[in-house]
């Protein structure tokens, strides 16, 4: 499953208010647009928990996630674990706590990754065009052939597992999505007079490229990061299940799925606590998403 954006390019303009064109201005447009979508405003609010989650996890988690208890094995919500336990006795609840810093790392590093090859890649092709263009934009077609989850498998099985293997995995996948993305926007804008003036001032390729083109690139790029990092959650709780992520007893929610699939006939809301927590996650980054497309939507702002 893959998910893709197709975010506006257009930055949103200031509203017609008494000093319109100031940085407060643009805030308070900004935050009537983002305000009227409540599922955008749930999106945000299911990531801060999110990220909340990760940061304090050892505070927040009510046991030692690995601490293994046989005796209360595959047991389901109670007083003294609120969310059951695994097929090991471990705690669901602590377990799904440090699995959001875990999907949060791995989420991270392969965003960072995808962003820091892709952009700088479209923004060469389009800028430079031509032999250039055709050369890198072939190059991202190839990686585009083979589907997301399919090329990260085939990527983690030849570097093996751990968390380099991950961010290298999941973040070439996305590689192609930045580049075609950010050199549409370097193509339409490099005819423009700024850029034109740009160049009369004796300015270099280079600094015209990322210091006068690249910063309108910002609103769509933004738009896709938050699509990337649903995206990277999914492909790591995949690989995660299919063994091919972190090795137990990594508390992930991919690898929690696989642990209690055999058992399921004796303790299913042990397999529905994880399912779910990803599936919330995932959605709360495609609300998000479709909010900074609003956001960034110059026809939601009253002119």
């Amino acid at each position: 499953m893959s998910i893709k954006a197709e975010p506006a390019v257009a930055s949103p303009p200031a509203a017609s208010t008494p000093g319109t064109g100031t940085y407060a201005s643009q805030l308070i447009a900004a935050w009537r647009v983002i305000s009227r979508n409540r599922l955008a405003l749930l999106g945000g609010f299911v990531i801060l928990v999110g990220v909340f989650t990760a940061i304090f996890a050892p505070l927040l988690a009510t046991h030692d996630p690995y601490e293994i208890d046989i005796v209360n094995r595959l047991r389901g919500p109670g007083p003294g674990h609120w969310l059951g336990t695994d097929v090991l006795g471990r705690d669901t609840f602590s377990r799904l706590v440090y699995g959001a810093r875990t999907a949060f790392q791995v989420a991270i590093g392969a965003v960072a990754l995808g962003a820091i090859a892709g952009i700088p890649l479209g923004a060469i092709a389009g800028f430079y065009g031509r032999r250039v263009d055709a050369i890198v934009m072939r190059f991202m077609d190839s990686v585009l052939a083979f589907p997301g989850q399919l090329l990260a498998i085939a990527l983690v099985a030849a570097l093996g597992g751990g968390l380099i293997s991950l961010y290298i995995a999941i973040g070439v996948s996305s590689i192609p999505q930045y580049a075609r993305i950010v050199r549409g926007v370097v193509l339409s804008q490099k005819e423009r007079e700024y850029v034109e003036a740009a160049r009369m001032v004796g300015e270099s390729n280079l600094r015209v490229l990322f210091g006068e083109i690249l910063p309108n690139c910002v609103a769509p790029i933004i738009v896709t990061l938050s699509f990337d990092f649903a995206h990277a959650i999914l492909i790591e709780s995949s690989l995660s299940f299919l063994g091919l992520g972190f090795p137990p007893p990594t508390a992930s929610w991919g690898l929690m799925l696989k642990e209690i699939s055999p058992f399921l006939e004796l303790q299913p809301l042990s397999a529905l606590f994880p399912g779910l927590t990803i599936a919330i996650m995932i959605l709360g980054f495609n609300l998000f998403g479709d909010g900074l497309r609003d956001l960034f939507d110059p026809r939601h702002y009253e002119i």
